[in-house]
């Protein structure tokens, strides 16, 4: 039997599992959504094509205007008295939303995907699963394996991001379920875990572009992805579950990320697979796409 991981024909993962969330129009560089109680207006550079109405008739309760060529610029809202942030769920999951001066809005909806795929994994190994989630963000991830079962392992550069994870787990109702949250640069995290000798049956990475940590540390995607890659495999358990990665807003295809990971994972087998994530529009045959991913399951 081959233990050379098995790349399949690419998919499309679509996050189409919401209740709370809604993609409402998109076009033209821009995306109408509905979080919640809210429906937001922002850029989008995916979204080539025609929206399904004029964007001047769209409805939105805050409107999202870039400033330069970055991702920072400020929200105008319809009313003064609008909440600045609010309430959502997923699957059971209680979370807050609130709009940044970098046009997100605190939870990245199309990794639902990926949630529950986590949930599904953990649930059936039938056994206690460690799980580290590196670039945790707010901690979706984090609070729905914690709920599938899973000893977790947050980690983020961010204090804040932590600090609105944590609050999101006792929202969700599962204060007593065991997540670490860490602020720490995740390359001198995981070299400390390899000395250590610490490791873990399931890893999740959502790595950006460029980031920096917490004590100025410089993240490069390009630069430094081979050897997270590396240490991912160096920390791996006896019995490893899924790695799962997702990579936005790079020239990177699909195919270079499964290809880089299998090469990381030589020796274990099972399958990757990999693509694109998208967003199905409510009301006509249209997919936002949002990033690409590259999963293995042993």
């Amino acid at each position: 039997m081959s233990k050379t991981p098995i790349i399949t024909d690419p998919i499309i993962l679509k996050a189409d599992d919401w209740q709370d969330y809604q993609l409402l129009d998109s076009g033209h560089g821009r995306k109408l959504e509905r979080f919640g109680s809210q429906i937001t207006d922002r850029p989008d550079p995916q979204a080539f094509w025609m929206p399904a109405n004029p964007i001047e008739t769209w409805k939105a309760d805050a409107i999202f205007s870039a400033s330069g060529d970055d991702e920072r610029g400020n929200w105008q809202k319809a009313r003064p008295n609008l909440p600045d942030d609010w309430k959502m769920g997923w699957n059971g999951l209680s979370f807050e939303v609130r709009r940044s001066p970098f046009r997100h809005l605190g939870v990245f909806q199309e990794h639902s995907v990926h949630w529950r795929h986590a949930q599904e994994k953990i649930r059936a190994a039938g056994r206690p699963i460690k799980l580290l989630n590196l670039f945790g963000y707010t901690g979706m991830m984090s609070l729905a394996a914690a709920d599938a079962g899973a000893q977790v392992t947050h980690i983020d550069a961010s204090p804040k991001s932590n600090g609105y994870g944590k609050a999101n787990q006792e929202l969700s109702g599962i204060g007593e379920k065991p997540i670490r949250w860490i602020a720490d640069d995740v390359l001198k995290f995981m070299r400390r875990e390899v000395r250590r000798g610490n490791t873990y049956d399931a890893i999740v990475l959502d790595p950006p572009k460029f980031g920096r940590g917490p004590k100025n540390e410089t993240w490069r995607l390009e630069e430094n992805l081979p050897e997270l890659l590396e240490l991912c495999r160096a920390v791996l358990s006896e019995q490893p579950l899924f790695v799962t990665s997702t990579v936005y807003a790079v020239r990177l295809s699909y195919l270079a990320l499964a290809q880089s990971l299998r090469d990381h994972l030589e020796g274990l087998g099972g399958t990757i697979t990999t693509g694109e994530m998208a967003i199905p529009e409510a009301g006509r045959d249209v997919l936002l796409p949002t990033a690409i991913f590259a999963r293995w399951d042993a």
